[in-house]
């Protein structure tokens, strides 16, 4: 969805999602769109909105009004953030505002959560009463007093969940004016009652339970409800219960005490405290430098247990060494007694029976075994103790609630908002401030930082190894030096363990622990860059599921199955290490690359069928597979089978290079007619015997197909019909012919044939269930219905082919439609729509480099703006098309009626000379093409240019006869233009006159009547 953020809590905000105000003017306006927001996502009558909006005060055309009021809505909204107008939907019988972004929402959702965090940040959404501008309307009272009276249950439960924390003083504090503005709030009055006790503040607490007493029966005549009497009655006993928690059940821990900021694990500490009170066991799983150790001890420190926390450290021990109890008893401060024939087992066991605490263990990995021994002892003997271990493996008991410990969020891109919001971002930010006094996050530095958290993960610690070279080296010179990160990531930092100063060590303290078959295994995963599916793991590193899953289990390889199918990962630093590691280098990287060209090689005919979209999206999510299969022995032969996928991608540049390597004579022959294909689709001009020569060199009807469909847009409309495939050796090469033979016609202008090759491509290519076939015929179904003038339906086909363009991610396609929907809207004269989806048909062919769709999408620029009296810039636009088109070998198919188009710009702008000039050229262009269909609109712009009104009288007639001749009617902004000329001519011949005129010129051929001139 569109994103535009809405606010409610407060004066009515409306911003983009990058933060900047939308502008919606107008009061009407407002409550227009705050009438909307009270009741998004449903529909709102037009009768409601009036009575809303004008009350008994309507105008005189209220549904005109309204109207009005919903363009204006509309018009600053997509102002603001293109494409947010269709938030504003027309629906039968009034409208409805689509959203999902507005702060309501949010609070709502953060009001479900009963920790203080989240409460917080639920009451900081407010910036005053709900819908304050239009708080007096009636339309919103309703919904403005639910959410005052939702507001006020946040702010007593965060009450609540502050003094369980022991605030009392501060809770206190807070309260005192919130009990002033609801004095009758009895929930409130309750909380504060409270906390004036727990702060020993006993007789404020009783004057104030006095005051509401007072209050309740002067004003309402009633008496305090029985919960608040028995509050009252507690207080007066000085209740223990209502005491605040004892300091030493607060105190009692071992943690040690924060140094620093722990950033970017808020939503992480919120769960984990919720977590702990009900699970036993919750081991904090992940990969070394994840941040474990920090996020369990502030965990720690959060929770309350009347016997404290203790905190013991595994990492001192050797590997596979059995004395953890004797560390858990030297936490605890348990000392031996002389004589003692227990074990250390026993004796932590019989410290802890009577205790109710929380038990931190910390680096349990390396001692894997002994750890899960002494755990499963005390969770089946000790009830009152809980456990928080860190580990980059489970310890594999019954009650373990796993929580993998997730690196921070990296930023997509370099974009300075985005990078501020990014965790990895922020804490980095934070460390390298506190190495470097004068270092900031800002427009010069966010690239910078945005590369250097994506290149490591986003894993805490590195990001602070980093932050340490800033001082020496700049943010740009570490991201530029992260090649050598296992040199460049090290610190002296003397208060930080051996294992976590460098890279390498941590990394190094895993892989140490592993044996050699499942180092092996762990080294071969490092050539896949993106990570692999479990079947493609098992064939290239030869192993099995269970080497997988003890890597899994051991936080080195990472399982995304957020996907489609399940995938194994390395962080970029633990492959890094790997890939130093790696032996036989050439051997994996050599079954990496038969592998997935194996793969391609089975998704090419997928490609053509029903299961297209599953393919795209195989082939999309194994790109970076792919590529370096292609860079370590995948060849020309791989690059063939990709050739399709990538045209179905656009991207063009990349199918280029890689069919550029040498192959066998075999590879050469099947490469040839894609190399010439895409070079064409890129603008580049080939000799027709060139082109001839690298189709008859391969057997392959599809690359024969593409090469000579990537003809037409040179206009060698004969080449083509010579060089595409006459007999097909399959039923998606012949659906394929037919969409090339379908453009010709179209471009011909003769309907009969391009209804009959679009109509039957389109039904091939249904029966194959390829959805990119499907899109091309009906594209031409839909150029047919445009000539025809049934602009309404080919709009209707056009709109369907973009929605599945843009569901299989074709953007080339995408911009195809989109420029055929400018076109009509421009045809139809909406102006200001055809502009629109030119500008984003245009913006896409641009970031797609199709030159192809830029064409397109540029004509249609140029169109809206001469329509819509823009006729410089008009003039810009079709100027730089005509250029291109004249720079052809062959004249371009497009070049008649932008000529045309720029004909009458220029004789808009007053030199009718200039404009006469390029109609005729025009004129000309079309008759070398031999198409009558173009030959039209050029007559009609020399009967608009040419100074004697008789021969414009008769170029008209000749234009009207060849309309009917071709079944070619004019499109409305097409007679729009007609009609001007029309209306001046007969103003200067008088109507008998022109009429008599106009009936010769329908006697004349097209040659006829440019023979006039």
């Amino acid at each position: 969805m569109t994103a535009v953020q809405f606010g409610v809590l407060g004066p009515l905000a409306v911003t983009t999602d990058a933060g900047e105000p939308v502008v919606v003017p107008g009061t009407k306006v407002r409550a227009l769109l705050a009438d909307l927001l009270a009741n998004r996502n449903q529909v709102v009558s037009a009768d409601r909105l009036i009575d809303d909006l004008w009350g008994d005060d309507a105008p005189a055309n209220p549904a005109g009004a309204l109207q009005v009021r919903v363009s204006q809505l509309r018009k600053a909204l997509n102002d603001a953030e293109p494409g947010a107008r269709e938030l504003v939907e027309s629906r039968p019988p009034g409208y409805l505002l689509r959203v999902d972004a507005v702060d309501v929402d949010r609070f709502d959702e953060l009001a479900r959560c009963a920790d203080v965090e989240r409460l917080t940040e639920a009451l900081a959404l407010w910036r005053g009463e709900a819908y304050a501008d239009v708080a007096d309307a009636e339309f919103v009272r309703a919904e403005a007093a639910r959410l005052a009276e939702q507001r006020l249950v946040v702010q007593e439960r965060l009450a609540q969940s502050r003094l369980a924390r022991g605030e009392h003083d501060l809770v206190a504090a807070d309260l005192a004016e919130l009990v002033a503005k609801h004095p009758l709030h009895e929930g409130l009055r309750a909380v504060q009652l409270r906390a004036l006790y727990a702060a020993g503040r006993q007789s404020e607490a009783l004057e104030s339970y006095a005051e509401l007493r007072t209050r309740l029966a002067e004003e309402l005549g009633l008496d305090p409800g029985p919960e608040l009497v028995a509050l009252h009655r507690r207080i007066l006993e000085q209740d223990a219960g209502l005491n605040a928690p004892p300091k030493a059940a607060i105190v009692r821990n071992n943690l040690p005490a924060p140094l620093d900021e722990l950033i970017g694990r808020d939503d992480a500490l919120a769960e984990l405290r919720a977590l702990l009170p009900c699970q036993r066991l919750v081991t904090l799983v992940g990969p070394g430098g994840v941040g474990k150790t920090r996020l369990a001890t502030e965990t720690a420190r959060a929770t309350s247990y009347p016997d404290g926390v203790r905190l013991v450290e595994l990492a001192p021990l050797p590997a596979g060494d059995d004395r953890v109890a004797e560390q858990v008893l030297g936490a605890l401060g348990a000392h031996e007694a002389a004589g003692t024939t227990q074990s250390p087992a026993d004796r932590v066991v019989t410290a802890l029976r009577h205790r109710q605490l929380l038990l931190v263990l910390d680096n349990c990995e390396h001692v894997i075994e002994p750890v899960a021994e002494l755990v499963a002892r005390l969770l089946r003997d000790v009830s009152g103790v809980s456990v928080l271990a860190t580990s980059r493996e489970p310890l594999g008991l019954t009650g373990e609630l796993l929580w993998e410990v997730p690196p921070l969020p990296v930023p997509d891109d370099g974009d300075l908002d985005e990078v501020r919001r990014s965790a990895a971002a922020r804490l980095f930010v934070a460390r390298a401030a506190a190495q470097q006094r004068g270092f900031r996050l800002d427009g010069q530095t966010a690239t910078a930082v945005a590369q250097l958290c994506r290149r490591l993960d986003g894993l805490p610690l590195a990001l602070e190894l980093a932050a340490t070279r800033v001082r020496a080296l700049g943010v740009r010179g570490v991201v530029d030096r992260l090649d050598d990160r296992f040199r460049l990531l090290t610190t002296a930092q003397r208060d930080v363990p051996p294992r976590q100063r460098t890279l390498t060590a941590v990394i190094g303290w895993s892989w140490d622990l592993l044996d050699e078959s499942d180092r092996a295994v762990l080294a071969q995963l490092a050539v896949f860059p993106d990570g692999c599916t479990p079947e493609a793991a098992e064939q290239v590193c030869r192993t099995d599921l269970d080497a997988l899953a003890r890597l899994v289990d051991r936080s080195l390889v990472v399982l995304d199955d957020s996907g489609a199918a399940p995938r194994y990962r390395l962080l970029e630093s633990v492959a890094a290490f790997c890939l130093e590691r790696l032996a036989d280098a050439d051997e994996v990287r050599g079954r990496h690359a038969t592998y997935y060209t194996e793969l391609a090689e089975r998704a090419d005919p997928g490609l053509r069928g029903a299961d297209q979209q599953r393919w795209l999206a195989l082939l999309d999510t194994e790109l970076a597979n792919l590529r370096s299969a292609l860079a370590h022995g995948g060849g020309l032969r791989l690059a063939v089978a990709l050739s399709w996928y990538w045209f179905l991608r656009g991207r063009l540049t990349e199918a280029r290079r890689a069919l550029a390597v040498p192959g066998d004579p075999e590879q050469e022959a099947r490469a040839a007619p894609w190399r010439v294909g895409f070079a064409l689709s890129q603008g580049e001009v080939i000799a027709p015997d060139d082109v001839r020569a690298a189709v008859a060199a391969d057997p392959d009807s599809h690359a024969a197909w593409f090469a000579a469909n990537a003809v037409i847009e040179h206009g060698d409309l004969a080449l083509v019909s010579e060089l595409l495939p006459t007999a097909a050796t399959d039923p998606w090469t012949e659906a394929a012919v037919l969409t090339s033979l379908a453009h010709i016609a179209h471009a011909n202008g003769d309907q009969a044939t391009l209804e009959r090759t679009a109509t039957r491509s389109a039904a091939l290519f249904a029966d194959l269930g390829d959805r990119w076939g499907r899109l091309r015929a009906t594209e031409w179904v839909g150029g047919l219905a445009d000539m025809r003038g049934e602009h309404e339906r080919a709009a209707a086909l056009h709109r369907e082919g973009l929605r599945w363009a843009e569901e299989l991610a074709l953007w080339p396609q995408v911009c195809a439609e989109l420029s055929w929907l400018a076109w009509l809207a421009v045809q139809t004269r909406d102006y200001t729509q055809g502009r629109e989806l030119a500008e984003r048909a245009y913006d896409l062919a641009v970031e797609q480099g199709s030159p192809g769709a830029l064409i397109f999408a540029e004509m249609s620029l140029g169109l809206a703006a001469r329509r819509d009296g823009k006729l410089d810039l008009a003039v810009t636009h079709l100027s730089h098309l005509a250029d291109l088109g004249r720079g052809e070998s062959q004249s371009a198919l497009y070049l008649p009626m932008v000529l045309v188009e720029l004909g009458y710009a220029v004789e808009q702008g007053g030199d009718p000379d200039a404009a006469l000039a390029l109609h005729i050229e025009a004129f000309e262009v079309a008759e070398a093409m031999a198409t009558m269909r173009d030959a039209i609109n050029p007559l009609e712009g020399m009967a608009a240019a040419v100074r004697s009104p008789e021969v414009a009288a008769r170029l008209l007639g000749a234009a009207a006869a060849a309309r009917l001749a071709t079944q070619s009617p004019a499109a409305p902004a097409e007679r729009d233009d007609t009609d001007r000329t029309t209306a001046r001519l007969r103003a200067e011949l008088g109507p008998e006159r022109f009429d008599a005129l106009l009936a010769e010129g329908a006697k004349l051929s097209p040659g006829e009547a440019r023979a006039q001139l």
